[in-house]
């Protein structure tokens, strides 16, 4: 059942078990898996069926440090979240990612790859994807890796005539949840705005929140400072290890011959490193983005090139006489540290119309983020001429240590931590099983909760995680 407002689902009489806030990947994941196990379930949604600029407003806030988006673009608020702008990227993070790394500070998660493996089937069936290949080692230090561009599923719209119809899912559009209530042990309610005025409050057995990389953390800490700690007891962490994926063009390259490397539809290669790499340079996870350059541009880089390294002259010349045609860009994405700093706050002068703080993001990329740059080319680059496959050749902004372009990226669009997972209770904010450390009843679902960024898009694995979430609290609550 789909209702447009509060006043409407009221009427209906429906008596649910759980409440989810946010009908994005995560909520609906969730929303469909206990569905399908009898448990009546409603999910609210602060927006509406469609994208609305006074919705979308309510996203805006500041960003303190590096350059970022402006917060009310870099996600969407409407029924599907920020499904409806996903490029459909698709690869789970690797076994590495949740392993803890010496060389970076509280890394490690208290799950591991193997966790999530029995959900990947699922996984696959919602976003329409095909099996996951192996990793196919090109060196000892680098990996060719698959990223499946998957048809991008908007979960608002696949979903929505099965939401419409299930008897156990209530879906209630542009009703916001301004503030959950709690006792220490148990959230009691929450305190909901609906279509421009109070609505009340609402009360469930036990709630999830699912709002999103920036507004889990948002909702937990006003609800946590309204309530004098009685949603999140343990709140030391709650909203700090913020994480995102920096994204630049690093450098370009000299292929031998383009065909060596298998490319997906588009014409592209992702290649990552082996943990060996990393530990061996103490650097992060990276992607690289191998984009074959149209042949007018091949010249040019090879006169760059040529100009800036003669030291592959010889190289390029031999290549050169072979009928070399080959030239790449190279786009890097990389895992950044989880620092403490980096963290979601409550603004002091600035509020949305239902009153709620809007958010202050302190964001700053590290000198580890910037060596996983560089060293990650540099590694990619001497595989390439280890393996005579290629030369590559840094951006110069790059190898002179000058400042990140702001003309480019910046960042992948990907919201992680905030509410991050471990067992330590001054690091973390819920537990293995995603519930709130001190909390019976309340959950998290979505990338909040991820300990490490990887490297790779995090969809895939929110559905993932969220399938087990919802497998868990089917298991817990039963009917």
């Amino acid at each position: 059942m789909i209702f447009d407002s509060y006043e409407a689902f009221r009427a209906a009489n429906f008596t649910a078990k759980v409440c989810i806030l946010g009908s994005g990947p995560a909520g609906t994941t969730i929303a469909r898996k206990l569905g399908a196990a009898g448990i009546p379930v409603v999910v609210l949604e602060a927006g509406s069926r469609e994208f609305g600029d006074d919705s979308q407003d309510f996203y805006r806030g500041v960003t303190v440090g590096d350059p970022y988006f402006d917060l009310d673009v870099t996600r969407l608020r409407f029924m599907g979240g920020s499904s409806n702008h996903w490029a459909g990227w698709c690869r789970v993070l690797d076994g590495q990612d949740f392993e803890p790394k010496a060389w970076a500070p509280d890394t490690g998660w208290p799950i591991s790859r193997a966790d999530i493996e029995p959900y990947l089937p699922e996984v696959q069936d919602i976003l329409e994807l095909p099996d996951f290949r192996p990793d196919v080692p090109i060196s000892d230090d680098i990996r060719w890796v698959q990223l499946i561009k998957s048809p991008a599923v908007r979960f608002g719209e696949k979903f929505a005539d099965e939401l419409d119809r299930s008897r156990n899912v209530a879906v209630v559009l542009s009703t916001y949840a301004t503030e959950l209530t709690g006792d220490g042990k148990r959230v009691t309610g929450a305190k909901l705005w609906s279509n421009g005025q109070d609505a009340g409050s609402f009360t469930a057995d036990y709630f999830v929140v699912c709002t999103g990389g920036l507004e889990n953390s948002r909702l937990l800490l006003w609800s946590n400072q309204r309530s004098n700690g009685g949603v999140v007891p343990k709140a030391t962490a709650l909203g700090r290890y913020w994480m995102e994926h920096p994204t630049f063009e690093g450098g370009n390259a000299i292929l031998a011959d383009y065909s060596e490397f298998e490319v997906d539809a588009t014409n592209e290669a992702f290649f990552s490193p082996t943990l060996a790499a990393m530990e061996r340079l103490g650097i992060m996870n990276f992607g690289i983005r191998l984009i074959e350059t149209p042949y007018p541009g091949i010249k040019s880089v090879i006169a760059d090139l040529a100009c800036t390294a003669p030291e592959m002259a010889e190289w390029v010349s031999y290549q050169l006489s072979q009928n070399l045609r080959c030239a790449a860009q190279l786009y890097v994405a990389w895992e950044q540290a989880p620092l403490a700093s980096n963290q979601i706050r409550l603004s002091k002068t600035d509020v949305d119309p239902a009153g709620v703080p809007r958010i202050e993001l302190h964001w700053k990329k590290s000198e580890l983020e910037r060596r996983t740059l560089l060293e990650g080319l540099r590694l990619f680059g001497k595989t390439l001429v280890r393996e005579d496959l290629g030369r590559v050749r840094i951006a110069d902004w790059l190898a002179s240590g000058g400042d990140y372009p702001t003309n480019e990226e910046l960042a992948g669009h990907h919201h992680m931590g905030g509410t991050r997972m471990g067992t330590n209770v001054t690091k973390s904010v819920v537990d293995a099983n995603s519930k709130v450390h001190g909390m019976d009843n309340l959950y998290v679902g979505g990338s909040s909760v991820f300990c490490t960024s990887g490297e790779c898009n995090p969809t895939t694995t929110i559905i993932a995680l969220a399938c087990r979430l919802g497998d868990h609290l089917g298991k817990l609550i039963g009917v």
